[in-house]
């Protein structure tokens, strides 16, 4: 009979105001997290699936106008179009008497380029900062509870002046299951992060060398072989690391 009431429904009903809040606060934060992580990985999925193949219909393409017709019918995410898009813009620039306009051509492109890649950036790591945040706070939300737990079975000992199985087991139970609990938030948080992070930086890499391309042909007319992270190095865009550093 005892095996029967000592359920998760038991410690529940021993809990106190205080367990109850630290319990739904880890459920809001465990769905919060579940809600970024499934719709991270079907985008992260949409992309690494489709971005190869968008970009070779873009390089197979007769024209400029017709590549980014291609690349947007292909890329399904968005994050390749709008460099394209945003590079033409910047290359078909009328002189007029703006400021813009006494900046040279080809550092105008390479700012632009460079104001997208960071756009992209931000928005794919989206929902990483939160990610970060439950995996480092959740065990100690759930730490919290324990101890609230623990003191629950302190005042009960002290009450009845004697230990006795039933009537700590509530707030003992009740402190290890916020502990499960909080863990049990966290850990998939941080593994998510950590894969998210690297999905990340591979997408990043790849619309960094898509913009050393970009800024090839529209600069020189043709597409420079050998592009990608090691004409990176040559210092004709910068990388997302070194865009961090440099004032707009």
């Amino acid at each position: 009979m005892q095996e029967q009431t000592l359920g998760l429904m038991h410690f529940w009903q021993a809990g106190d105001a205080v367990t109850h809040f630290v319990a739904y606060l880890l459920l809001a934060m465990s769905i919060a997290s579940w809600y970024f992580i499934l719709s991270k990985v079907w985008r992260a999925w949409r992309l690494r699936k489709g971005a190869r193949a968008a970009l070779e219909r873009f390089w197979a393409a007769s024209s400029l106008d017709e590549a980014i017709a291609t690349l947007r019918a292909a890329d399904r995410e968005q994050v390749f179009v709008p460099l394209a898009e945003r590079a033409r813009q910047a290359a078909t620039m009328r002189p007029d008497s703006s400021l813009a306009a006494a900046v040279d051509p080809t550092e105008l492109l390479t700012r632009s380029l460079r104001q997208e890649i960071n756009r992209a950036s931000s928005e794919l790591e989206s929902g990483q900062t939160f990610l970060a945040s439950v995996g480092a706070t959740a065990p100690f939300v759930g730490l919290f509870g324990t101890v609230w737990g623990i003191y629950h079975a302190l005042l009960t000992i002290a009450g009845s002046g004697q230990v006795l199985i039933d009537k700590i087991a509530g707030p003992v139970g009740e402190a290890l299951i916020m502990t499960a609990a909080g863990l049990a938030v966290a850990i998939p948080a941080v593994l998510a992060y950590n894969a998210f992070t690297r999905v990340n930086r591979v997408t990043l890499a790849e619309l960094d060398g898509f913009a050393h391309d970009l800024l090839a042909l529209l600069t020189t007319g043709r597409r420079v072989a050998g592009s990608g992270t090691d004409a990176l190095r040559a210092g004709s865009v910068p990388s997302t690391s070194d865009t961090q550093s440099v004032g707009h």
